[in-house]
């Protein structure tokens, strides 16, 4: 099954990024609609040791797919079937917009890495409700027992001033929450002008609350709400956040999402000055995401679901984010070196980790 980093090597890392995410979630989308995803998902199923309590929720493991990948919730039972325990979808915004110009995905290969300024590329709120509910029912019907999870990651529509903000946030949440396992808010990708701003506390809070009822209001039930924060934020507004968070009753915080920083690549510094602008994914993620893990968990303690994500490779990575405090970890960027059965290799390498550790 290691036979993938050749086959990206011969078929892709010479492709544009983008199109080669295209081609890539294409085709496990045929293996879905073919049926031999089913026969996969009984290879790839999550041992039931890996099963995990968080947010009110049973997760099949706790090992997930981060927001970005399927943004649009067209693949999410034929990412559940490489093994996946939740599939985060978006993210999402309230109207449909294209993103940013093209080429807006880049790889730098050397350092396992991404950079992306897509620009929240998305059919828009109403358009992928409707998705979202066939998958969720569809995933009921297939796992009688416990089923993978489906959280949606919402965000600003560009073209919305940020005063206007929140009612933006209210139409994704009240579209899609009723379809949600959980809803994140995220207020950290640089890729929209000015979305940062809205990390700041004081601005932060009347959106968190609205968000939050909105919610709940239009699924006729208490919908777990998260907020992703961004690896730049100082420590001190780590903890501002990290103080709402508990303020508010908010259910959970995901860190970290992509960097602005450029610091310590091995890649040519001319090459990476030349892709411009964007957020950096990946492997170089590791030490800040963890550093920002381990600052919330002693600011919350056990009082928040933490969900860790960013520079996650490997089975070590995860269970190290799990001891750092994490309940729940998320990984994106290595998927698209590692192909398709990294989930699948993740979960078995946690079994085995914690049978070594007689955990």
């Amino acid at each position: 099954m290691r036979f993938y980093p050749t086959f990206f090597k011969l078929a892709f890392s010479w492709m544009d990024a983008e199109k080669a995410h295209k081609i890539g979630f294409q085709g496990i989308r045929a293996a879905h609609r073919s049926g031999a995803g089913r026969v996969l998902a009984r290879m790839t199923a999550p041992d039931a040791s890996l099963r995990t309590e968080a947010l009110g929720l049973s997760f099949p493991s706790p090992f997930g797919l981060a927001a970005g990948f399927d943004k649009e919730g067209h693949g999410i039972e034929a990412l559940t079937e490489l093994g996946f325990g939740h599939v985060e979808v978006g993210t999402i915004t309230g109207q449909a917009q294209p993103g940013n110009e093209k080429p807006r995905l880049f790889r730098l290969i050397e350092d396992r890495a991404v950079i992306n300024r897509m620009g929240f590329n998305n059919d828009g709120a109403a358009a992928v409700a409707p998705r979202l509910k066939s998958a969720r029912a569809a995933l009921q019907k297939a796992h009688r027992d416990i089923r993978p999870i489906i959280g949606v990651n919402i965000g600003k529509t560009k073209v919305v001033d940020l005063d206007d903000a929140t009612e933006d946030y209210l139409v994704s949440a009240r579209s899609l929450a009723p379809a949600a396992d959980y809803l994140v808010v995220n207020v950290s990708s640089p890729n929209t002008p000015g979305l940062r701003l809205l990390q700041n506390v004081e601005t932060l809070r009347p959106l968190l609350r609205a968000v939050g009822d909105a919610a709940d209001e239009a699924a006729g039930r208490h919908v777990p709400l998260l907020v992703k924060i961004a690896p730049d934020l100082s420590n001190e507004d780590i903890d501002d956040v990290a103080k709402l968070a508990l303020d508010l009753k908010l259910d959970g915080i995901i860190a970290t999402n992509t960097t602005i920083s450029r610091e310590g690549l091995a890649s040519d510094t001319a090459k990476v000055e030349s892709i411009g602008a964007g957020g950096l994914s990946g492997a170089p993620l590791k030490q800040r995401s963890l550093e920002v893990l381990r600052r919330l968990k002693g600011a919350v303690g056990d009082d928040l679901v933490l969900i860790a994500v960013g520079g996650v490779e490997s089975p070590q990575d995860v269970q190290e984010r799990l001891e750092a405090g994490a309940t729940l970890v998320q990984g994106y960027t290595a998927f698209l070196y590692e192909g398709p059965f990294w989930a699948a290799r993740i979960n078995k390498g946690l079994v085995k980790l914690r049978q070594a550790s007689g955990r």
